[in-house]
C-alpha cells in the first residue's frame, strides 16, 4: 500500500527518487526500497514525505486507490456521485455529511461559476463571512475618514 502510494506521488510531483531523498534527508536507495516494498520508511521520514506530497499520514500510509485518481491533496475529498432527482434534490453523501458536521434541517447556500461549477456553502459560514467582510469594509472607512 505505502510503496505504491510513495511511486504514484513521486511520479505525479515528477520528482526523481534522488531528488526526493535530498528532500526528505536519506539515501536514494532508501526511496527505492520503500517504492519497491522491500522496506518500510521510518515515522519521522513519513512525515516528512507527507509534508513533501502535501497529504495527510494516513492517506500517505494507508490510502488504497480503487479508481486512480491518486491521493487528494490535505483537505480535499472526493466524496462519490450525487444523482440528481426528478424535483432537483440531491443526497449528501454521508462522509461529506459527518466531515462538515450537516445535520438534517441545516440551510446550505447553493453558488455558481459557470466555469468551475457549482459549491454548496452552510449559511453558517457565509452569515460569518460577510458579517466579517461589512466589518472590515467599516473600519476601511473609519480609517479614511
Amino acid at each position: 500500500m505505502i510503496s505504491v502510494n510513495l511511486k504514484q506521488l513521486r511520479k505525479k510531483h515528477q520528482y526523481t527518487q534522488e531528488e526526493v531523498a535530498e528532500k526528505i534527508n536519506v539515501s536514494r536507495q532508501a526511496v527505492a526500497k520503500w517504492e519497491k516494498g522491500e522496506s518500510i520508511p521510518d515515522m519521522t521520514s513519513c512525515i516528512e514525505l507527507a509534508k513533501l506530497y502535501d497529504v495527510t499520514l494516513d492517506d500517505l500510509v494507508n490510502h488504497q486507490d480503487e479508481i486512480w485518481l491518486g491521493i487528494a491533496p490535505k483537505g480535499k475529498h472526493l466524496f462519490g456521485v450525487a444523482v440528481v432527482g426528478e424535483r432537483g434534490q440531491i443526497v449528501i453523501p454521508k462522509r461529506a455529511r459527518d466531515l462538515f458536521k450537516i445535520e438534517v434541517g441545516d440551510a446550505l447556500v447553493i453558488v455558481g461559476d459557470e466555469e468551475r461549477g457549482l459549491a454548496i456553502i452552510p449559511e453558517s459560514y457565509t452569515q460569518k463571512f460577510f458579517s466579517e467582510a461589512l466589518r472590515m469594509n467599516k473600519l476601511e472607512r473609519e480609517e479614511s475618514e
